[in-house]
């Protein structure tokens, strides 16, 4: 997002992005409509407290809190140091103790543009068979599991996976604004569409009617998985607010002893 578009351009932005009327968004922080309706006009300019207290409400990503806050002639407040950074050694810790803890199942830590920082041994004991130009760093996760190169020809359920990833990464794109992300969505809504079986529909839930499973084939047999998703709480860095780890667990009990097995082969 641009700079050099007043702060009120901004904050009319994000309040209709999020679906808001400048009623509900008064209400919110405590301000008169009339006011708020001023800043957005420029009419009135907020104050360094009033752009944060707006851009709380709003949900409005740390990165792009910066934006606003230096669109209003102040400094951004956020920092944004590379994960190796010291001042960041405890949350990486914290990550390492994760993907290690959740060994034998697979997990992975990925940036706001899906970009692999981490994973553990059972991620890449499921990357068999790939292109090895898929695993240059940097790795895309999304790119990885749909590019036909990467995992997509062994996804057993890869019709219903691929249509709740990019349901996923539009409701990202409707949060953040994130230009990279819309790029990567034209990208990936490129790649040819899976062909469904005559007569048969892609199902949005799996079998206990709960979640999307992401179903892999490999040499012993079909590993079916739910995953989670875990970010950091109350993060004031942009580089942890944007980390997320991606967690897969068994759905059956199958797949917990194929994975188990795999283990103790490595």
């Amino acid at each position: 997002m641009e700079t050099t578009r007043p702060v009120g351009e901004h904050l009319r932005e994000w309040r209709q992005r999020r679906r808001l009327s400048q009623l509900a968004l008064a209400c919110d922080a405590e301000i008169s409509t009339k006011h708020l309706s001023f800043l957005e006009t420029g009419r009135a300019q907020p104050s360094r407290e009033m752009v944060l207290r707006l851009a709380e409400r709003l949900e409005v990503p740390l990165r792009e809190q910066n934006v606003l806050l230096v669109s209003a002639g102040y400094a951004p407040v956020f920092a944004e140091r590379p994960l190796a950074d010291p001042a960041l050694q405890a949350a990486r810790h914290a990550i390492d103790l994760v993907l290690s803890g959740h060994e034998p199942y697979p997990a992975l830590a990925v940036d706001r543009h899906w970009t692999m920082v981490t994973a553990n041994s059972a991620v890449q004991r499921l990357l068999a068979g790939v292109d090895p130009a898929m695993l240059v760093p940097p790795v895309n996760v999304l790119r990885l599991s749909l590019h036909p190169g990467g995992l997509a020809p062994r996804i057993a359920n890869l019709a219903e996976w691929r249509a709740h990833l990019l349901a996923r990464l539009r409701r990202q794109i409707d949060v953040s604004a994130d230009l990279g992300l819309v790029d990567l969505l034209n990208e990936l809504s490129s790649y040819p569409k899976p062909a469904m079986p005559p007569g048969r529909k892609p199902a949005p839930i799996d079998d206990v009617g709960v979640v999307v499973p992401f179903r892999l084939a490999t040499d012993g047999g079909v590993l079916s998985f739910i995953s989670t998703t875990t970010g950091f709480g109350t993060p004031v860095d942009i580089t942890l607010s944007e980390l997320a780890i991606e967690s897969f667990f068994p759905a059956d009990a199958a797949t917990a002893e194929a994975l188990r097995h795999m283990a103790g082969r490595a």
